[in-house]
């Protein structure tokens, strides 16, 4: 592992380390981190953990309310380390973290790796420009990113002048990613898998990935099919009923490779061994999900409800528009007013918008408030952080 841009001390593999010696001082064998390090035994006294003792605490991202302490047992972090991880890689890969180690992917990744013998590139904080670089410099062969990291790469000025020829995978997911960026992304990147991962910091991260070959044109919006050990169910949100395919509902989990805790949105009515993520989906005919938000940000306008990410699809189409968030802007009168964030290539106002958009979404979702911002903010986890937006709709736009 090596902190970018840092000379702090690190550990490498014997095949990295002459690679590595320039930046971290001093470099660690394995010999030397399991013999201990300043005289002092790692494993000093200590005791085997039980299955039922904490390993982790990790806390929700907070993207849409308070953020929420989730603990990990050894019990649940051990066996999904060994699903990603059964044995240790022949050829070493090299990763780059994009992620805090704070967020489910970034300490599962940063296990998983240790536990495969590979070596990780932390990138201590998100940056387009420095991802590049370091991608280059290290020869990084795996990634993951949000789609809103990728997205930037994408549209950085160094990306065409980059040698990314190490890649050979690329994962994304935390948040939804448009068909358009996918598309963007194969054509871009046409030697690199793709795998689009869909999972909660409760669910201990992935529960569906759409991999690599399974990425048709009609699929791009997809989250892909559950995981083995995972089983799904889709219910309307409010009587638990399942829905029929095609239709939205509200997405519950069962796992056999992670013990997902109780369901914080439990009524008491959730039947036991169930998972109720909060996030809403639809499901094809072949089982392939696709995510239509998170209950807590589904706009309800008037007492029509819809996710964020049907007006961002279409405002996002505009060609003075370079990235868009919606929310719902509180109003006394219809609950919420549709706001929307907009980052230009040109000037554009709510009438060329609201112009641009008929006919392609219903009048009740056509955007009321107009943002428009430099960039969108973002969350540690690089989500988009939908509470600051609607903080500065309320302070900033006259409703």
């Amino acid at each position: 592992m090596q902190a970018a841009g840092t000379a702090a001390a690190g550990v490498v593999g014997a095949g990295y380390s002459a690679a590595a010696e320039a930046g971290i001082d001093p470099i660690l064998g394995a010999g030397e981190l399991l013999g201990g390090v300043g005289g002092v035994p790692v494993a000093q006294a200590q005791a085997e953990p039980e299955p039922g003792d904490e390993a982790v605490v990790l806390f929700t991202s907070g993207t849409t309310g308070t953020p929420k302490a989730v603990p990990l047992t050894h019990g649940m972090v051990a066996p999904r380390i060994t699903a990603f991880a059964p044995e240790v890689e022949p050829i070493p890969s090299v990763s780059i973290m994009s992620v805090p180690l704070v967020h489910i992917g970034g300490m599962l990744g940063l296990l998983v790796a240790l536990a495969k013998g590979s070596t990780t590139v932390v990138l201590t904080r998100f940056d387009a420009g420095e991802w590049l670089a370091l991608v280059e410099r290290h020869g990084v062969t795996t990634a993951f990113l949000v789609p809103t990291m990728l997205y930037r790469i994408l549209e950085h000025p160094n990306f065409a002048t980059t040698d990314l020829s190490s890649l050979v995978s690329l994962s994304y997911g935390a948040a939804p990613a448009t068909p358009e960026l996918i598309r963007r992304t194969m054509d871009a990147l046409p030697g690199v898998g793709l795998m689009n991962t869909f999972g909660q910091t409760e669910t201990m991260g992935s529960i569906t990935a759409l991999g690599p070959g399974d990425h048709p044109p009609e699929r791009l919006a997809s989250v892909g099919k559950p995981l083995p050990g995972v089983v799904v169910r889709i219910v309307h949100p409010t009587t638990g009923e399942d829905v029929e395919t095609g239709v939205v509902g509200e997405l519950w989990v069962r796992s056999d490779v992670a013990v997902v805790p109780s369901s914080p949105a439990d009524d008491g009515t959730t039947p036991a061994g169930w998972f109720r993520t909060g996030d809403m989906v639809s499901a094809d005919e072949e089982g392939y999900l696709f995510p239509a938000g998170r209950i807590s940000d589904t706009i309800n306008r008037g007492g029509e409800k819809f996710a964020p990410s049907e007006v961002e699809e279409v405002v996002r189409a505009h060609p003075a528009v370079r990235d868009v968030a919606a929310v719902g802007v509180t109003d006394p009168e219809m609950g919420h007013r549709v706001g929307v964030a907009v980052v230009v290539s040109e000037p554009v106002d709510l009438d060329a918008l609201r112009s641009f958009s008929r006919g392609r979404i219903a009048n009740f979702k056509q955007p009321e408030l107009l943002l428009i911002v430099d960039e969108l903010p973002l969350t540690d986890f690089g989500k988009v952080d939908r509470k600051d937006l609607r903080a500065r709709f309320a302070a900033e736009v006259p409703s």
